[in-house]
């Protein structure tokens, strides 16, 4: 459903062109926010969404010069029309979709406002052509197109799309995304699918987080002001510490500050001295020779269900996973994750108190009783840091000398209760493979090594990068200069 209506859109007289929404800069017109550095489609300090012509004092984002208003001819999507049944949806998803307050803040303040016309178009070149004659010269606005991109791409992996978008009845649609996202999920593509009158599949439930500020500031993609995916690849740091420090640090509530030092402490106290040693400790121990450990095969731990340490480890363990399958399906995915860890902290607590290396030597049947339980919380592990950290499970598995496609937290008879009897799990005289440390500690030095590779924006990064290889030229040149000149004198 939308609206034939002339548009007043900013243009550029230096650069000869209509401005596309997020190339005009200028200062944010919410009250109290004046934010200087507002883009035409939103202001990234309040997270207002914004049509250019709204800016104060808008400057082209390329030659830095003010643009004028000039009218075109554009689609709008007239929402207005669409009220009632949107507002329905979204009364009726939000509940039984558990949708997260941010995302439902959000939507009710675009309610609250009043639904108004959206422009759908744009003139610009790059972008889905408009597939009408007489705006064969526009493209389609990218919050009205990418959504429906999601539809499309299905469509391109599978001729039977219309089985996952349109069978509202069996499917149900999740979508994850940043705070500024919501208004174009929320409102914008729902009302688009609720426009065709046609069954579609809708969005149940939307899991939104708040922002991650870097270090002293926000980040920013346009300001090159953070650290991405491009550097996180030029550390020394492996991607499942990346995935691990995000996901702990994930702004369900609030937004949440990227430290380098809260990375290293994650890490090393984290990763490394909860998870990664117990799994060390326990395989370890296992793939000793015989006399100092069981040769790598597991032992078998008959009356492991009627000892007292073990049986209360398995009551406890059994509630962890309950809490942390609960998490998973209300999309409290840092919930989830602060479950999984919580059973390697209560599998050191076991290794400890049951001072397995002792009874090794003075009670025996009692050790493997410990060993063998604990090899099922390293594998209750695997399973529940799988969607998290997806090559740390991988690594634990083949350690465990076991195939992935295995992982499971229930039995061949869908029993979800053996997470109760960790001991259990895995079977003995079965033979693990060769263990190796998962994780390795972040120095001080690294720590403000990086700090200071990525202080500021690329722009600065590159300049100090500039200025390192002239001062290395520099100092190479001398030396040579002065190793010619020794030479001439000898």
């Amino acid at each position: 459903m939308h609206v034939h209506i002339i548009f007043i859109q900013l243009y550029c007289d230096t650069c000869e062109k209509f401005l596309a929404d997020r190339l005009v800069e200028g200062n944010c017109p919410t009250e109290g926010c004046n934010y200087d550095s507002a883009r035409g489609d939103q202001c990234e300090n309040c997270g207002k969404l914004l049509n250019p012509t709204e800016l104060i004092n808008p400057r082209c984002k390329q030659c830095k010069n003010t643009p004028r208003i000039r009218d075109t001819n554009h689609l709008f999507l007239e929402l207005p029309l669409l009220k009632d049944k949107l507002v329905s949806y979204i009364e009726s998803m939000s509940v039984a979709g558990s949708w997260s307050q941010n995302a439902i803040q959000t939507t009710n303040a675009w309610l609250k406002e009043g639904l108004k016309q959206r422009c759908i178009t744009r003139d610009l070149k790059w972008g889905v052509p408009v597939p009408l004659d007489e705006f064969k010269d526009k493209v389609f606005y990218v919050w009205f197109d990418a959504p429906i991109g999601y539809v499309s791409i299905t469509s391109c992996y599978t001729r039977d799309w219309e089985k996952w978008w349109k069978n509202p009845d069996n499917v149900e649609l999740y979508q994850f995304m940043g705070k500024d996202n919501v208004p174009f999920h929320t409102v914008m593509f729902p009302s688009t699918l609720i426009g065709t009158g046609e069954n579609w599949t809708m969005m149940k439930t939307i899991s939104v987080t708040e922002y991650l500020n870097y270090e002293a500031g926000k980040f920013s993609k346009s300001k090159g002001v953070g650290v991405f995916g491009n550097d996180a690849k030029d550390t020394n740091i492996p991607v499942e510490v990346w995935r691990y420090y995000l996901l702990t640090n994930r702004p369900e509530v609030s937004d949440t500050l990227f430290t380098w030092s809260d990375l290293q402490t994650k890490l090393n106290n984290e990763l490394l001295n909860n998870l990664g040693n117990f799994i060390n400790r326990v395989l370890s121990f296992l793939a000793k020779p015989t006399g100092l450990g069981y040769g790598s095969v597991i032992p078998d731990a008959p009356g492991a269900d009627s000892h007292p340490l073990t049986k209360k480890l398995g009551e406890e363990v059994g509630k962890y996973v309950e809490q942390y399958l609960e998490a998973m399906e209300k999309v409290k995915l840092k919930q989830g994750l602060k479950t999984a860890m919580s059973i390697s902290s209560e599998g050191n607590a076991y290794l400890q108190e049951s001072q397995f290396w002792k009874l090794y030597k003075e009670d025996q049947p009692s050790c493997s009783i410990v060993i063998k339980t604990s090899l099922g919380l390293v594998y209750l592990l695997a399973c529940l840091l799988e969607p998290f950290m997806p090559s740390f499970s991988v690594e634990v598995f083949k350690q465990l000398n076991l195939p992935l496609e295995q992982a499971s937290l229930c039995d061949e008879k869908g029993d979800m209760d053996r997470a109760k009897r960790p001991w259990d799990i895995l079977p003995a005289g079965h033979k693990i493979g060769t263990p190796e440390p998962l994780f390795k500690d972040l120095k001080d030095e690294e720590v403000e090594d990086y700090r200071r590779r990525f202080a500021g924006s690329q722009a600065d990064r590159l300049e100090r990068e500039e200025a390192e290889k002239a001062a290395k030229l520099a100092e190479q040149l001398k030396k040579k200069a002065s190793g010619c000149i020794l030479h001439a004198s000898s």
